[in-house]
């Protein structure tokens, strides 16, 4: 039973949770970052430099023999990928970037002194009539 407490204390936490939130958003972020690369980005990008794909760009180092596939070399696919990390590390830097401008805003917003409870407001009133007196 001990066990199971522990566990459960252990996924329930606060942090975990966040974690798992961010996990799930960022393989979401992954995924939008990666269809504006390769459906918004690329195909201009491919046009300007005469209708190519940059997937299907590569060097065919052996070509296909009997029942084994050609070997190529797919830096097309190299180049897209780390323009959607470009992307993702902007979008995540911009983000942090956010995150802590609104932190510090927090931090330097003065903090208000709670008002006076009943008992104190008495008091100070009887101190300041015993000081006239």
């Amino acid at each position: 039973m001990g066990m199971l407490k522990e566990f459960k204390e252990f996924a329930l936490k606060g942090n975990m949770i966040d974690m798992a939130v961010g996990i799930i958003i960022g393989g979401a972020v992954g995924k939008l970052v990666t269809s504006l690369v390769e459906d918004v980005i690329m195909p201009p990008i491919g046009l300007l430099s005469g209708g190519t794909d940059f997937s299907d760009i590569g060097m065919t180092l052996q070509e296909a023999a009997g029942d084994a596939p050609a070997v190529v070399l797919k830096y097309g696919a190299f180049i897209q990928s780390f323009v959607d990390f470009i992307i993702l590390a902007f979008a995540i830097f911009m983000m942090i970037k956010v995150i802590n401008s609104m932190k510090r805003k927090e931090e330097e917003a003065p903090e208000e002194e709670p008002a006076p409870s009943n008992e104190e407001v008495l008091l100070t009133e009887i101190r300041d009539l015993l000081k006239k007196q």
